[in-house]
């Protein structure tokens, strides 16, 4: 059974969503996990504000993934679990449906700038803005090219707004899509806090030993 498979197969019997799968040099096997969402109600209320993973799910996800790994034969040296960072990938229709709203960053397949009112210059692939449902379906992204504040600069009530721009795309049409790593000091909560477990898989003991790091 492929690799992608096993991890895919193991972590969603156990309750939750894979996120990412990473192979690294020095055989490394990173695999970043979240707890399901639950989408708000037809009405629009949200549930309850949403759960964290902890170090003690990855520690579950761990043990049951070294064991599955090994019956299957895969090949690593060391196996590492954690929660999204910051800068989590979005991948699919769900993760947009979660984050609407919230800043991203996206590089497309092709550059779209025709698409895009002739904005943006027309080799241009890589992009930042909020992240909203596009009337005609689908999704865009909004965003001003004016050049974000300095801490403790006065802005005039008088001064004119920046233009908006948005830029509509469907998901096949993108190479990759992330929550842009922005850390708010006035009080942004992180969508996942950071912690990871990692060991290394059975008979490898030498490679080093089981870390937990927040």
């Amino acid at each position: 059974m492929a690799l992608q498979q096993v991890v895919e197969q193991t972590v969603a019997g156990l309750g939750y969503d894979l996120v990412e799968i990473e192979r690294s040099a020095g055989g490394l096997l990173r695999v970043t996990i979240d707890l399901p969402w639950i989408a708000p109600t037809s009405d629009g209320v949200p549930g309850a504000p949403e759960p964290f993973v902890t170090v003690e799910d990855c520690e579950k996800v761990t043990r049951q993934l070294q064991f599955a790994l090994e019956v299957d034969g895969a090949d690593y040296k060391r196996l590492e679990v954690s929660s999204p960072g910051i800068d989590r990938p979005l991948r699919h229709e769900q993760d947009f449906e979660r984050f609407v709203g919230e800043v991203i960053d996206v590089t497309l397949k092709a550059p779209m700038g025709a698409a895009a009112g002739g904005q943006v210059a027309a080799n241009r692939k890589k992009f930042r803005g909020t992240l909203e449902r596009a009337e005609a379906g689908g999704w865009q992204i909004v965003w001003s090219e004016a050049p974000e504040p300095k801490p403790g600069q006065k802005i005039s009530k008088k001064r004119a707004p920046a233009p908006l721009h948005a830029l509509g795309f469907a998901l096949d049409e993108l190479r990759e899509a992330r929550l842009a790593p922005i850390v708010d000091f006035k009080g942004r909560r992180p969508k996942t806090p950071a912690g990871s477990v990692e060991q290394a898989p059975e008979g490898l003991s030498d490679i080093g030993d089981t870390e937990v790091s927040d």
